[in-house]
């Protein structure tokens, strides 16, 4: 084995460790990244030759966590792992979000790149060192790849950013940014704010490439090392330079006209494809010696330089002219219409429309039980706030079936939530659930999931802190020149065609969360801050839009909103509730309507009431009252008496309380038996609370002293008065009989000796008699 190890430092002293040569030997490039006791394998496979016909980079990223990793057993009845969770596509989604961009745009080969988590001690984060993993496992491999790349987590905690923070000082971080870089430019930007400012994200993205930089030039030196620095040859596109440049030149200025012509969607892509249809009609009749199949290979030629033919055409509109494809300034928003509570039957509901783009989202709100359970290699926890985003075919005008749901939504989807889920406040009882359904699409309908979100939020009544708005920011940049143009809420053909897609969300005082994907080299902070300011300009017009339609939530919920109490009760009385098996709390729901929850939280007991109506609910809370009240001496109670003894009666004055009363204390006259006072099991009687013995907890209860006290009582007196016990010490004096035996023994008397069985039982001739007949003559 040539096994060969690099590190590095992180900049609080931290190693991280690649190692190549040990394992997978077999797969074209692999790697096992070491950081304390986490460990993640990583490989990456191509194919010697592309499909025919492929026009785009067939890469698939996929990663996985194993729960042996932790020690721990999968759950579900097959006990392994099966299909990918939410956290595993979304590691999958950043780490190819930054390899993707940098293969050669000529090469179409599939290329599958693995992350697999082997071990994991809940400390450091693995995520943030997939992608490091995976470029690493690229630099040992001879497949084509521009240039080595890295991710790194910033946080920023007490006012310092911090590389790839632990999961313990996450908790006190108030910025969470996932960043993916080479050596000179950054990739990719995910991440979630607590409000922050523009210039504070900004000093995170600079901390994060201070720690990529010598990362990337670890892998430099490794894949140097194994002699893989000079890549493999391949050739999967076949080209005509001769019919590139007649495109070029006949189809240019029409693609220009089209681009200020401001046409709507469907319109200009039907304009751009006339175009080159009359091309492919106008050289078929030029060209008739070419057979069928040449012929075939020529048009998808035409369809790759007609793509650049567009882009160009597009790119120069804006740059020259500051035309964008729709009219539109480069700062300028779509048109904004806003509409809450459009369907009658959710708790909110709202639809949300800018331009060409339109999210119908609503929210449910739901009781503990309806929490989701997160069930992570290295998270097992509750979620309270869920946010779900459905993109179906006919949002584009596709004619498709729709299909599960796919890596997009999710990533979509998550970007919303985070934007989001910092605005519901903690102590808030409910379960949050809110659907964004796209109904139209051209231009980031995650960002219009999150402003109909907040719409769908407040029209629910939940007491969100501040409304939150988002924007999709673009950028046009060609290499070699200082001409750029930063564009507001950009469209589908200019995310597409552009060389940024960077969306943020926030409130009026700061960002929430941020995605940005960079297409072109060399993007400099200065063009950055530049985005960042546009787009909170953008934002702050869009939030405004959002409070004209609603200013703040709704001060009453919905009439099918169920109800939540919440309320606190001892933790020793949360087993006394729930009862042996669950029997109590069972009943009270089952007598009540009502739903509770109790949950142990930093020794209180926590407990949630839920149901359809407020008679439900607070016949629920006065039961739980019942059980958890505490008795007071002097107090009176009307109980029931659950048993009669012949000294007495015990009466439950409160649920699972029962106290003695005497059988002295029933009545002020003598009593033989309880039962001469009338008192059976069942019978309802009001009761005075006399002691609570220190000791034992036990309650004693008296009955007579609530009835008047008749003339003639006389008070029978006690059997010993308490003077006349002994002290504690002393021992108790014996009357005078006789003597003590040392007494009687200093006179010489005998002392009594007790009589022995032959002295009861008399014999005869010294035989022993049968024992039956002596029992009987016995006199005892």
């Amino acid at each position: 084995m040539n096994v060969i190890t690099k590190s590095v430092q992180l900049p609080d002293g931290r190693t991280i460790t690649i190692e190549t040569g040990k394992v997978a030997k077999q797969a074209d490039g692999s790697v096992v990244l070491r950081m304390g006791n986490t460990v993640l394998l990583a490989t990456v496979c191509a194919a010697k030759d592309a499909v025919p016909g492929t026009d785009f980079m067939p890469l698939q990223v996929d990663y996985k966590e194993q729960y042996a990793a932790a020690g721990r057993f999968p759950g579900g009845f097959t006990k392994r792992e099966g299909k990918p969770g939410d956290n595993e596509i979304l590691t999958s989604r950043l780490v190819d979000r930054v390899l993707r961009p940098l293969f050669p745009s000529n090469y179409h080969a599939e290329v599958f790149v693995n992350v697999m988590l082997l071990s994991a001690d809940g400390v450091d984060q693995p995520d943030a060192l997939a992608g490091f993993a995976a470029s690493a496992a690229l630099a040992c491999s001879d497949i084509p790849f521009e240039c080595p790349i890295s991710e790194c987590r910033v946080a920023r905690i007490g006012g310092e950013y911090v590389i790839n923070p632990t999961f313990e000082q996450m908790k006190e971080a108030d910025m969470d940014i996932m960043v993916g870089a080479s050596a000179e430019n950054i990739m990719m930007v995910e991440g979630e704010m607590k409000e922050v400012s523009e210039q504070d994200m900004i000093g995170a993205l600079k901390a994060a490439m201070a720690a990529i930089k010598p990362m990337c030039e670890m892998q430099v030196e490794l894949s140097k090392e194994l002699g893989k620095d000079v890549k493999r040859e391949y050739c999967h596109e076949v080209n005509d330079e001769e019919l590139r440049e007649q495109i070029k030149t006949e189809c240019y200025g029409k693609a220009y006209d089209v681009t200020r012509q401001a046409l709507d969607k469907h319109a200009r892509a039907e304009a751009f494809e006339k175009i080159l249809e009359d091309f492919k009609e106008a050289y078929a009749a030029a060209h008739t010696e070419l057979t069928e199949d040449e012929l075939e290979e020529k048009c998808a030629m035409m369809d790759r330089y007609y793509h650049d033919v567009e882009r160009d055409a597009m790119r120069r509109c804006i740059l020259d002219e500051g035309i964008r494809l729709d009219g539109r300034k480069t700062d300028e928003i779509r048109p904004i219409w806003c509409e809450v509570s459009p369907l009658p039957m959710p708790h909110g509901s709202s639809i949300f429309t800018r331009g060409e783009t339109q999210s119908l989202s609503t929210c449910t709100l739901g009781t503990k039980l309806d929490e989701k359970l997160v069930d992570d290699v290295l998270d097992k926890s509750y979620m309270k706030f869920l946010l779900h985003y459905n993109f179906p075919p006919f949002c584009t005008g596709e004619a498709k079936a729709q299909r599960g749901i796919g890596r997009r939504e999710i990533g979509h989807g998550h970007l919303a939530w985070r934007g989001l889920k910092g605005q519901i406040p903690e102590d808030f009882p409910y379960t949050v659930r809110v659907v964004s359904q796209i109904l139209e699409s051209n231009g980031s309908s995650s960002m219009a999931t999150v402003c109909a979100g907040t719409l769908a939020l407040m029209d629910a009544g939940v007491p969100m802190k501040k409304p939150v708005s988002g924007i999709a920011m673009g950028l046009i940049k060609n290499p070699g020149e200082d001409k750029y143009a930063v564009l507001s809420d950009i469209l589908g053909d200019e995310d597409h065609l552009g060389d940024m897609d960077f969306k943020t969300t926030g409130t009026k005082d700061g960002l929430t969360a941020t995605q940005m994907d960079i297409k072109c080299d060399g993007l400099s902070f200065e063009i950055l801050e530049k985005a960042l300011m546009q787009a909170k300009a953008g934002r702050e017009h869009i939030l405004g839009k959002l409070t004209e339609t609603i200013a703040e939530p709704r001060a009453e919920m919905k009439p099918q909103v169920p109800r939540i109490i919440q309320m606190e009760i001892p933790k020793e009385f949360i087993g006394a509730v729930i009862g042996p098996g669950g029997k109590i709390i069972q009943q009270m729901q089952e007598d009540t309507g009502a739903t509770i929850v109790i949950d142990e939280i930093e020794g209180v007991g926590k407990v949630q009431v839920s149901g359809p109506n407020k008679e439900s609910i607070d016949a629920a809370i006065s039961k739980i009252r019942a059980i958890v009240a505490i008795p007071e001496v002097g107090e009176v109670y009307e109980g029931t008496v659950r048993s009669v003894m012949p000294y007495g009666c015990f009466v439950e004055i409160m649920p699972g309380k029962d106290g003695l009363l005497h059988i002295s204390e029933i009545d002020w006259k003598r009593l033989e038996t309880v039962e001469e006072a009338g008192i059976k099991e069942g019978d309802k009687i009001k009761v005075k609370l006399m002691e609570i013995d220190p000791k034992t907890g036990k309650y004693k209860l008296s009955h007579r002293v609530l009835i008047e006290k008749p003339a003639d009582y006389v008070e029978r007196p006690a059997r010993r008065e308490r003077g006349d016990r002994p002290e504690r010490g002393e021992r108790r004096q014996r009357p005078e009989r006789g003597g003590d035996r040392r007494q009687r023994q200093d006179r010489g008397e005998r002392a009594p000796q007790r009589p022995s069985l032959g002295d009861i039982m008399p014999q005869e001739n010294n035989e022993p008699k049968d024992f039956n007949d002596s029992l009987d003559k016995m006199d005892f």
